[in-house]
């Protein structure tokens, strides 16, 4: 009789739960009904023009597009490089600069460079779940800080120095996601501080960046020459299917960043890479998306409460509202698939991002049209005065 193999328990993680609802909207579209997506954090519009043309260009050129170097192409390097005394004023070496498989690329190697199996990393709940599953996938362990509207959904000392158990990292996100929040310059300054003084790893997730709304970003580039430093195409450079990040790495696990690199990636996708160098030449149509993002958002902070959804985390960037629900339903999950099958709009529930509490509240996405959330924020309007 044969045996059956082993299943690693390591894999047996939690799904992004953003895809379930994705496939859920998907299935009514194949059945011939209408959805408004407001449950993924991806830009409507797509590359910048620039970066459509520089591929174009590099596809019938003479170049074959093979591997590049694990840390990525020096011309995209350097001009990550630039973006960062351009856009913060800081000086950052392009030695120091890894171009990834996306930001999920990107935490894989940081995360495997700097944490061993039982080591212990901190992170805001909620906040978004590939942090937790990723870590929990490597045989690192979570650990889960409740914050609320007191702490605007952001870590803090005092959250840190009330833990029972030292951790060996901490997660930060500004502007975060599901929530929006940002840390002003001094309360990641007292983070940084509080990690260089314990010896904790400070992992900074950027993805966010260039979309704010009033208060510009701060980069953990600036205050932590020891943070590992997070960034992606996908977001305000709208290019998520090109699947391409980068991250700003510290001199200690440069080394072990690039041979974990060249064994899980060898190289991110050439074409993408070759391609994103023009982007940083396009901020002028990106930020026209950041305007509509902008206005997307006024929308629905003057309009979701009139459909009952009143306690919303402050939207200070990125392209959600995370809303608590606990007044409607304490099964987000339930209320999302009803919100769906009843007006055709695909929301987020917050049980991706909290698992203690997430049952409470939805995620609604601004990333889409005008016209799209203009419709959805009138639906859910008239759904409410249904109900």
């Amino acid at each position: 009789m044969s045996k059956q193999p082993k299943v690693s328990k390591r894999g047996a993680i939690p799904p992004f739960f953003v895809m379930e609802v994705m496939r859920a909207a998907a299935e009514r579209e194949a059945a011939g009904l209408e959805v408004l997506h407001m449950e993924v954090g991806q830009p409507s519009s797509g590359a910048p023009k620039g970066v459509v043309q520089a591929a174009a260009t590099a596809v019938v050129g003479t170049d074959p597009l093979g591997y590049t170097g694990a840390l990525g192409i020096p011309p995209l390097r350097a001009a990550i490089a630039k973006w960062y005394k351009d856009r913060y004023g800081v000086e950052v070496p392009e030695g120091r600069v890894v171009v990834t498989t996306g930001s999920s690329g990107a935490f894989q190697l940081g995360f495997l460079a700097a944490f061993d199996p039982g080591d212990r990393v901190a992170m805001a709940s909620p906040s978004y779940p590939a942090y937790r599953h990723t870590l929990t996938a490597a045989g690192v362990v979570p650990v889960e800080l409740p914050t609320g509207p007191e702490h605007r959904f952001q870590p803090t000392v005092e959250l840190l120095e009330a833990l029972d158990e030292p951790v060996q990292g901490l997660i930060v996100a500004s502007p975060a996601n599901p929530t929006g929040t940002m840390l002003s310059r001094e309360e990641l300054t007292a983070l940084s501080d509080w990690c260089r003084a314990n010896g904790v790893r400070m992992v900074s997730d950027e993805i966010y960046h260039g979309l704010t709304y009033g208060t510009d970003a701060v980069t953990a580039a600036e205050v932590n020459d020891q943070a590992l430093v997070v960034n992606s195409f996908s977001k305000y450079f709208s290019m998520t299917g090109w699947r391409l990040g980068w991250m700003i790495v510290p001199d200690d696990l440069l080394r072990s960043v690039e041979c974990l690199a060249q064994n899980l990636f060898i190289s991110a996708p050439t074409l993408s890479q070759v391609s994103a160098v023009a982007a940083f030449e396009c901020t002028e149509e990106l930020d026209g998306h950041v305007a509509r993002y902008a206005r997307n958002r006024a929308l629905l902070l003057e309009e979701l409460p009139k459909a009952g959804f009143t306690k919303m985390a402050p939207a200070d960037g990125a392209f959600y509202i995370y809303a608590d629900v606990s007044d409607m339903t304490d099964d987000s999950e339930a209320l999302a698939k009803r919100i769906l099958e009843e007006t055709g709009i695909a929301c987020t529930p917050g049980i991706d991002f909290d698992t203690a509490r997430g049952r409470r509240f939805l995620r609604f996405s601004f990333a889409g049209s005008e016209a799209t959330i203009a419709e959805a924020a009138r639906r859910l309007i008239a759904w409410r005065a249904g109900t």
